[in-house]
């Protein structure tokens, strides 16, 4: 498919594209992403992304699985074989600010040079080992420094950090979402 107009790598003129669609219709707004997970050892395991279903049909696009590893390290008595899973989370919450930071700067007109994130999140092992049940077993609190570099004045800048309430996984890890866990013998 050709470019017509890049902003930032992105094809705006298809992201107004996309835009009009689903403001036509709504039902292609609806996605389903889905991921099988394996283990394999102590903490390791391997989770497998391929298909998904979006823009009112099932995505074909990938011929190969996304394979992810998860492990520990020694420390946690892992084998340090791939991040471990709250690594993971930072990875993704990192990855979405960007590429939301990336995509709606593009749909304003706002030229990116650069833009680099430094993520840290602090967990408290008290919690996930069941040894106080007033520690929550996951993070305490997750902190995330953008730097990024262009031709865009304070104002622009402002609003650019204003732009990362619309990602997905910001939204994920900022809010409950109802996840529903079932476990039968294989």
């Amino acid at each position: 498919m050709k470019v017509t107009s890049s902003i930032n790598g992105v094809d705006v003129d298809r992201l107004a594209a996309t835009i009009d669609h689903i403001s036509d219709d709504p039902t292609l707004a609806r996605f389903q992403f889905r991921a099988r997970n394996r283990w394999i050892d102590g903490g390791h395991n391997r989770s497998e992304i391929k298909g998904f279903y979006g823009a009112g049909k099932e995505d074909t696009s990938r011929t190969e699985p996304f394979v992810l590893d998860a492990d520990e390290p020694p420390l946690l008595l892992g084998e340090n074989q791939a991040a471990n899973a709250p690594e993971y989370v930072l990875h993704a919450l990192a990855a979405c600010l960007t590429g939301t930071l990336v995509y709606h700067a593009a749909a304003r007109g706002i030229v990116l040079d650069g833009l680099e994130s430094t993520i840290e999140g602090d967990v408290d092992l008290h919690g996930f080992l069941g040894l106080d049940e007033t520690v929550r077993p996951g993070y305490q609190q997750i902190r995330i420094s953008f730097k990024a570099s262009g031709d865009f004045d304070d104002e622009q800048l402002a609003e650019l950090a204003s732009l990362t309430r619309y990602s997905p996984v910001r939204d994920i890890v900022s809010n409950p979402v109802p996840v529903a866990i079932d476990v039968d013998r294989a």
